[in-house]
């Protein structure tokens, strides 16, 4: 509830007019001005046709040529034992393991695994239930392969 009400004036004195002064001339100053430079900067980086990562990129990759493919038997090898360390593998991982190209290591997963395309293991692989202990009868699995 308003009681009362005052309305409040400067007193005009010549500090009070200074400071009025110096408020009105740094809001006429442009925010952005442009300014002559003495000498050039010269710290700007040039092109590079091609940079350093990019070249040690290429260059492990050639090193590594194009992915073979492996006997269907050592794949599986491949893919049992890191099965054994963790029960999911997305494809990535599973091509970083075996070095074998994506397509063929999906044809062999499709035979062994499951993809898990939703759940909290989302695009991932595991093992069918059937190859999950395979240590006590792997020589029987194997046979039942060839």
């Amino acid at each position: 509830m308003v009681v009362q009400r005052a309305e409040c004036r400067p007193a005009v004195s010549e500090s009070y007019m200074k400071l009025k002064k110096l408020q009105i001339e740094e809001s006429t100053k442009p925010l952005r001005f442009s300014q002559k430079l003495e000498k050039a900067i010269t710290t700007n980086y040039k092109p590079v046709s091609n940079h350093s990562h990019n070249v040690e990129y290429e260059k492990r990759k050639k090193e590594e040529g194009k992915r073979a493919r492996a006997d269907k038997q050592k794949v599986l090898e491949m893919l049992f034992s890191a099965f054994e360390k963790h029960q999911y593998y997305n494809i990535r991982d599973l091509v970083d393991i075996t070095k074998q190209p994506v397509i063929y290591l999906k044809e062999i997963l499709r035979e062994i695994g499951v993809y898990n395309s939703r759940g909290p293991h989302k695009s991932t692989w595991e093992l069918k239930p059937e190859y999950r202990h395979y240590e006590e009868g792997q020589e029987d699995e194997e046979g039942k392969m060839e």
